[in-house]
């Protein structure tokens, strides 16, 4: 039996065959269960598009408002989780703080009846209810603050930006991180994604399903990147000193975050929906100086590497948003978590369908026939 030919990080083997999403990079199109996400921002929600790619369809009037109903009813987590979470150290990463949190539902959920469609919604909208929660009551405990209790009256987002700060949310910022969750909620076979159906394969529970996804998005190489546009952007400083950075950076072949992406050779089209958002948010509350800065670059970058199709992706300019919405910067990546669960939960439903455990074959290159050593002689 001959090798296959080795290709380092799996680049472009498919390692599964999907209904949920597909981009084409070369075009710039992403679609969800086949609607482009453009329409998707403009016109549905969040939770509506978590339906779309779980169950594989729009749902019905009557269907939505039953998933909505039972996601507003089950945000609250268990009282042994929140105390577990306040012994959790105020140094930490949220993201760290999630991934412990999501796997320690699992042991409140530890029955696995994978072929039961019960359980299965019920994972969905228990993972989909609380995570949210999570992520805003490690903020406030970590601060040394007990967490804000969610408002059943309030929607998905709205909800979630309340609980950060136990101040109701303006309109506009509750639908425009609504937009940026759809916007996020899924990418086919990214790195998290790709983690999720190796550990759902194993026929685990779904709760180890998303800890592990989490673990794996935390890397500044995936979600992490919204985090590092922002600390580059400060260390520019001003629209003077893009080009000045840009060429030093080049020079060195440094890596330029935001920018570039394994599929997409043109703009993220997330990222131009995301710029749009930016400017709605900077014209109601105030400009902010880092966009002209990210303009700047979206511009410099796109004059010295867009014959490479290196441009915005989608971690550019969601950080600016989420930092109008005077979100912490460490909060970005849990953010893009809560997104995502919706699409990790869709791969976890459809590994079920058809499911073989993944097992990858390696290309070996160490020694063969080597003598042990006794200690005394090393």
């Amino acid at each position: 039996m001959s090798l296959c030919e080795f290709k380092p990080g799996l680049e472009g083997i498919p390692a599964a065959e999907s209904s949920i999403s597909y981009v084409d990079g070369q075009q710039g199109i992403l679609e969800y269960r086949g609607i482009r996400i453009e329409e998707l921002a403009e016109k549905s929600t969040f939770l509506e598009t978590s339906y779309l790619l779980i169950w594989g369809k729009l749902p019905n009037q009557q269907e939505l408002a039953e998933f909505e109903h039972e996601v507003r009813y089950h945000r609250r987590i268990k009282y042994r989780i929140r105390d577990m979470m306040k012994s959790f150290p105020e140094s930490g990463h949220p993201m760290d703080a999630l991934q412990a949190s999501a796997a320690a539902l699992g042991l409140f959920y530890s029955r696995r009846d994978l072929d039961n469609p019960i359980y299965i919604r019920d994972a969905v909208v228990r993972l989909l209810a609380t995570i949210p929660t999570m992520v805003a009551a490690f903020q406030l405990m970590r601060k040394g603050n007990d967490p804000v209790r969610p408002r059943d009256d309030l929607d998905y987002a709205a909800n979630f930006l309340y609980m950060l700060s136990e101040k109701e949310p303006d309109p506009l910022s509750a639908r425009i991180l609504d937009v940026c969750l759809t916007l996020h909620a899924e990418h086919t076979m990214n790195a998290s994604t790709f983690s999720a159906r190796v550990t759902a394969s194993t026929l685990t529970d779904p709760y180890a399903v998303v800890a592990s996804a989490v673990g794996t998005l935390g890397g500044t190489l995936h979600g992490g990147a919204n985090e590092e546009v922002i600390g580059m952007l400060e260390e520019i400083g001003s629209v003077e000193n893009v080009r000045p950075y840009l060429d030093e950076r080049l020079q060195r072949k440094a890596k330029i975050m935001g920018f570039g992406h394994r599929v997409y050779k043109v703009k993220d089209p997330r990222a131009t929906i995301l710029q749009n958002l930016v400017e709605q948010l900077f014209e109601k509350f105030g400009h902010d100086k880092y966009y002209d800065i990210a303009l700047e670059m979206e511009q410099v970058v796109s004059e010295k590497l867009g014959h490479k199709g290196i441009y915005p992706n989608v971690d550019f300019y969601s950080g600016l948003v989420y930092g109008k919405l005077g979100i912490p910067t460490d909060l970005f990546t849990p953010i893009f978590a809560i997104a995502r669960v919706a699409g990790w939960l869709a791969h976890w439903k459809e590994q079920l369908a058809e499911n073989r455990i993944f097992r990858p074959s390696q290309v070996y290159k160490g020694l063969h026939k080597e003598a042990y050593i006794p200690i005394e002689q090393r």
